[in-house]
């Protein structure tokens, strides 16, 4: 049953399609997976050995990861795919 200006399925679409950029945003956040680099990626420092084996995948040295970090902006969960029906509200 749609409500509003909302076609059949309409809620459906856009809870499923929340929910799959929500997971598609965490498995970006995973972590590092796969060969550790020796070298950092972005400025080309050597990376530890103890760092590489603790994080197996590691492609960033301490610092870079650090500044990565600190850059990183947690998003709020607001739901952008809203209605038309709850914009006018």
């Amino acid at each position: 049953m749609a409500g509003g200006w909302a076609r059949d399925g309409a809620v459906n679409e856009q809870i499923e399609a929340s929910i799959a950029d929500e997971l598609a945003r965490l498995k970006a956040r995973r972590g590092p997976q796969g060969e550790s680099l020796t070298h950092c990626a972005e400025c080309g420092e050597p990376i530890p050995e103890a760092r590489r084996a603790a994080l197996p995948g590691v492609k960033l040295c301490i610092d870079c990861q650090q500044e990565r970090d600190r850059a990183f902006q947690a998003r709020g969960g607001i739901n952008r795919r809203g209605s038309k029906d709850s914009q006018l509200k």
